[in-house]
């Protein structure tokens, strides 16, 4: 099976960079500190600091993500938006809402907090899963993998 690598990366880099926007102050950045419970003199030094490793680190695991992901459109056949986005609807419920229930259950995390972060890997699995479902390729006109 082939990968359709332009597919994964650009899937990857809207990941990342939903990832950018949804923990910014325009979406979820206020509420997330006021669960984790910072104050705002550990959020003036959280902000003072340089996270170009945990950055590049989180590049890393969407890169992973994409790739993986790609392969389960392929199994699926989705070769539509919906279809693909299906596949990421299932993937996301089965092995990301489950496991990171966890951190509510044995962590004592509040649930706000896993709401918010499990939204956001909903909202990205959803739209890399359409994207690589309907990116095609220029020669052969094939979704993101090819058999």
């Amino acid at each position: 099976m082939k990968i359709n690598y332009p597919a994964v990366v650009a899937s990857a880099v809207a990941y990342w960079m939903l990832g950018a926007v949804w923990y910014s102050p325009l979406l979820f950045a206020r509420p997330f500190i006021a669960l984790k419970g910072w104050t705002p003199e550990q959020v003036a030094a959280i902000q003072s600091q340089s996270y170009a490793g945990e950055i590049g680190l989180a590049f890393l695991t969407s890169l992973l993500l994409a790739y993986v992901l790609a392969h389960f459109v392929k199994f699926t056949g989705a070769e539509t938006a919906p279809s693909g986005a299906l596949t990421g609807f299932w993937l996301w419920l089965g092995f990301v809402v489950t496991t990171n229930l966890e951190t509510v259950i044995f962590e004592q995390r509040p649930l706000g907090l896993y709401l918010i972060n499990n939204g956001y890997h909903l909202v990205g699995i959803l739209g890399m899963g359409a994207l690589l479902a309907v990116w095609r390729r220029r020669e052969s006109r094939v979704p993101a993998y090819q058999s």
